[in-house]
C-alpha cells in the first residue's frame, strides 16, 4: 500500500470509528426511556439476536469463509463484550449513571496498558498525555459525586474487558475478516445476553409491546449494534488500539450532545468543558505523527 493510500485508510478507519461512537452515543436517551418497560439483560438480548439474524441474512457464508483460528477469536472477543455488557449493565443498577459512564470510560486507559503489556507496543509521552486529557475530560464530563462499592467494582472489570476487546481486535482484526468476524461476535453476545435474560429474569425473554419501543430496538439492533460492530472491527484493523480507545472515547461527548438537541436536557459548563477536552485529546492523537513502532500492530496467537 503506498503512503497516501496508508493515509487515506487510516483516515476512512478514524472516520468509521467516530460513526460508529456517534451511533451509540445516540441510543443513551432511547435506552433510559426504553429500559423504564422492558428489562435491560432482555432488551440486550433482542437487540443482539435482531442484528445477528440480520447480519446472517444479508451475508450467510460470510462465517464459513473464515479460518478455524480466525473464528476462535472472533469467539473470544464476542465473549469479552457480551460478559462486559452484562457486568455493565448489572453495574448500573448499583451506580449512578454518571459514575458508571465514568468507570466505563477508564478503558481509554486500561488500553494502552495492555497494548503495552500483551502487544509490547511503545507508546509515546504524547499519546499518554492525550489518555490523560481524555480520562479527565470524561470526569468532567460525566462525574458529580464518586463513591467505590459493588456497582462500581463489576463496572471496572467491565471497562477492563472492554479495553482486551479493542486491544484484541487491533491484534487480530483484517480486513478481509471484518464481516465474517462481527457477525460472530454479535452472535455470540446475543448468546451469552440470552442466557443471562433466561437465567435472571422471568420465564422467556420480555419482548417490547410498543411500536416506537421496537422501533428503538431494530434502530440499536441494526444501527449501533450490527453496523457499528462491523465498522469497529473494520476500523481496528488499521488502527492502533490506543488510538482506537481515545477515538471511541468520544462516545459520552455524543451522548450528550444527542441528550441536549433530542433528550430535552439543558447544555452545561460542565458538558461543554469536559466535551472540549475529551475532543482535544482525539485531535491530538490524531496530529501525533504515526512511527512504525506505534502504528504496527502484531497479530498474537490464542
Amino acid at each position: 500500500m503506498t503512503q497516501p493510500d496508508g493515509r487515506r485508510t487510516t483516515l476512512l478507519a478514524t472516520l468509521a470509528l467516530l460513526a460508529m461512537t456517534a451511533c451509540w452515543g445516540s441510543t443513551f436517551f432511547l435506552i433510559k426511556d426504553l429500559l423504564d418497560r422492558v428489562p435491560t439483560v432482555d432488551f440486550l438480548a433482542v437487540r443482539f439476536l435482531i442484528a445477528g439474524a440480520a447480519m446472517l441474512l444479508v451475508a450467510p457464508r460470510a462465517i464459513s469463509r473464515l479460518s478455524p483460528e480466525v473464528r476462535r477469536r472472533a469467539l473470544v472477543l464476542g465473549s469479552l463484550y457480551g460478559v462486559a455488557q452484562i457486568l455493565q449493565t448489572a453495574g448500573l443498577a448499583h451506580t449512578p449513571a454518571s459514575v458508571s459512564g465514568f468507570i466505563t470510560g477508564l478503558y481509554v486507559v486500561a488500553t494502552p496498558l495492555f497494548a503495552a503489556v500483551i502487544l509490547r507496543s511503545r507508546i509515546s509521552g504524547a499519546t499518554w498525555a492525550a489518555v490523560v486529557l481524555a480520562t479527565v475530560g470524561l470526569g468532567v464530563l460525566s462525574l458529580e459525586g464518586f463513591s467505590i462499592g459493588y456497582g462500581e467494582a463489576i463496572t471496572l472489570v467491565a471497562a477492563l474487558l472492554y479495553a482486551a476487546h479493542i486491544v484484541g481486535l487491533g491484534a487480530w482484526s483484517k480486513p478481509a475478516d471484518a464481516l465474517g468476524m462481527s457477525i460472530l461476535q454479535v452472535l455470540v453476545i446475543a448468546a451469552i445476553c440470552t442466557a443471562a435474560a433466561l437465567v435472571t429474569g422471568e420465564p422467556g425473554v420480555v419482548l417490547p409491546d410498543r411500536g416506537a419501543d421496537w422501533a428503538s430496538v431494530v434502530y440499536m439492533a441494526l444501527v449501533a449494534g450490527a453496523a457499528a460492530l462491523l465498522a469497529q472491527t473494520w476500523a481496528q484493523a488499521h488502527l492502533p488500539p490506543t488510538r482506537s480507545a481515545i477515538i471511541m472515547s468520544m462516545e459520552p461527548v455524543f451522548a450528550a450532545f444527542f441528550a441536549v438537541l433530542l433528550g430535552g436536557e439543558s447544555l452545561t459548563g460542565r458538558m461543554a468543558i469536559g466535551g472540549a477536552m475529551v475532543l482535544t485529546a482525539m485531535l491530538v492523537v490524531e496530529a501525533i505523527p504515526r512511527r512504525k513502532i506505534e502504528g504496527e500492530v502484531p497479530h498474537i496467537a490464542v
